[in-house]
């Protein structure tokens, strides 16, 4: 699938502007953020265009999280719990891995049972095995006599040198993640290895392992967050419930839906995306039409892949005849999903050719019309804001295509293809008047009396095109609820008919039926 990884560019917007198709800005607290919090504002001035789009297109109902807020976000946690249950920090970390860094889990279990807590997570309030006060212990890895000053205990008691601890947490950290769930080294011990131990016998290689593993354990084991799916990128989006749109927008310039981590693809719900890119994925059995034999028969002495002979040889011989209604039926398939798949594929090249004109009318056209038509680029927005309902419009429609292969009722789908024609009408005439209209300023040799004209003919259009796909947006996420209720409403009203012409007597045939008897 094509991503959104190579938009570029930027776009200044007044941070109280509508979103596309949210009915407006949300009072998330999020929003109450000073320049030590999360990237919390997704309209600041060096942010990529998708991520522009996005917010513009839907409520703040995310975080994009750098690194540096989630480490931050992290130790407030701990820092919180061990406030409140009276425990040192490493404690506070060994409950919170434990219970997938849920601190409202920890509290409740931690009051319910203190005692049961304890024992699950290895936090031991009295040793399980007892040592002299004076003389020497044995180390329990390479039973070797030390001082007692020279062996280290986890609150179980048991002793073990400084050399085997450094080598039984070095071995732990290179495994893996698993190093953050480390019990005493002495077998069936339940006693946990808190952070502190970490910091004191691994090295500084090992403990940025280490201190790696815990931040992403902060990410991977939350519900509430997800790494940005792009690669290289290392923010996370926290999610905030509550509304049914899944779109994010990272500031890596990502965009893409938080419950499935594909692209964006709102107002498609994820199964259908599923369904879509699994179709598509599947190339080689979609032109098995053209051959009922396997694809792996096919090659250059067929007459190529996509030109196969076989098909016709063996039809003049007679073996095909019993399979030719099989045949048209897959022909007709294909030919129904190549027309969706066009129409989707054409909307996404569509949508990356308006994202690069934006680019460059940010970077080169805006100056030159503000010069010619003596207009100051703050008064210019309104292309811009075309250019990117333009964006958002394109992305929309593609996965329009997708939702309409899959929907089979033939009245919801005689509505659907209406929406879809006026949306995509709609967008057409925006799309051609940025684009086209446009280049008549671009190239006048001085300021126009009718770009005044211009100027209001496209922020009309602008409004209109964001209605009509508005409409498209809320009957496809209502899963096209109209149609059923026009067609109960028409159902009421022909039973109603019926009983009143047959029952009151007040009907034609009824009329008829008195003149009969009378004559």
């Amino acid at each position: 699938m094509d991503s959104e990884d190579d938009l570029l560019g930027a776009h200044d917007m007044e941070s109280g502007e509508d979103d596309f198709y949210s009915g407006g800005g949300s009072d998330d607290d999020y929003n109450e953020s000073d320049g030590d919090e999360p990237d919390y504002g997704f309209v600041e001035e060096d942010v990529d265009d998708s991520v522009m789009i996005a917010s513009h297109r839907s409520q703040i109902n995310y975080v994009v999280l750098k690194e540096e807020d989630i480490r931050r976000l992290q130790m407030d946690d701990i820092g919180r719990v061990s406030m409140v249950l009276s425990i040192s920090e490493a404690e506070a970390s060994i409950l919170l891995l434990h219970y997938h860094w849920s601190v409202s889990k920890v509290h409740d279990e931690w009051f319910a049972d203190e005692e049961r807590v304890r024992k699950a997570v290895g936090i031991l309030e009295r040793p399980v095995v007892s040592t002299p006060h004076g003389g020497e212990l044995t180390c329990g890895i390479c039973f070797e006599p030390f001082q007692r000053e020279e062996v280290v205990s986890l609150a179980c008691g048991h002793p073990f040198c400084s050399t085997c601890w450094t080598g039984y947490i070095s071995t732990t950290i290179n495994d893996g993640p698993g190093c953050l769930m480390l019990k005493c080294p002495e077998p069936s011990c339940p006693a946990a290895v808190g952070q502190d131990m970490f910091e004191k016998f691994a090295s500084k290689e090992d403990k940025e392992k280490y201190y790696k593993y815990f931040l992403r354990s902060y990410i991977e084991d939350n519900r509430k967050m997800k790494w940005c799916p792009a690669p290289g990128c290392e923010n996370a989006i926290e999610f905030t419930a509550g509304t049914s749109n899944y779109d994010v927008s990272c500031s890596c310039s990502r965009s893409f839906c938080w419950n499935c981590t594909e692209e964006a693809h709102r107002p498609v719900d994820c199964h259908t995306v599923a369904q879509w890119i699994r179709k598509n994925s599947a190339e080689s059995e979609n032109m098995n039409w053209l051959c009922l034999n396997a694809w792996t028969a096919h090659g250059e002495r067929t007459g190529g892949f996509y030109a196969c002979n076989r098909y016709e040889s063996a039809k003049q011989e007679g073996l095909y005849d019993e399979a030719e209604k099989r045949r048209e039926m897959a022909k007709n398939s294909l030919e129904r999903y190549t027309h969706y798949y066009e129409r989707w594929a054409s909307n996404q090249t569509s949508r990356q050719k308006a994202v690069e004109d934006l680019q460059k009318a940010q970077l080169e056209k805006l100056e030159k019309l503000s010069d010619i038509q003596c207009t100051p680029e703050s008064q210019l927005k309104f292309i811009t804001e075309a250019w990117l309902q333009i964006i958002e419009c394109r992305r929309v429609l593609k996965w329009t295509y997708a939702y309409g292969y899959y929907l089979p009722d033939h009245d919801k789908k005689q509505f659907f293809e209406y929406l879809q024609g006026e949306a995509e009408s709609g967008l057409e005439r925006l799309h051609k008047c940025v684009e086209k209209e446009l280049e008549v300023f671009l190239n006048a040799e001085g300021s126009s009396d009718n770009f005044n004209h211009f100027r209001t003919k496209l922020t009309g259009l602008t409004s209109i095109t964001k209605t009509y796909f508005e409409n498209l947006v809320k009957a496809l996420e209502n899963g096209l609820a109209d149609v059923d209720t026009t067609q109960g409403a028409s159902s009421k009203s022909t039973s109603s008919k019926s009983s009143k012409t047959k029952g009151g007597g007040k009907g034609k045939g009824s009329s008829k039926s008195k003149n009969s008897d009378g004559n």
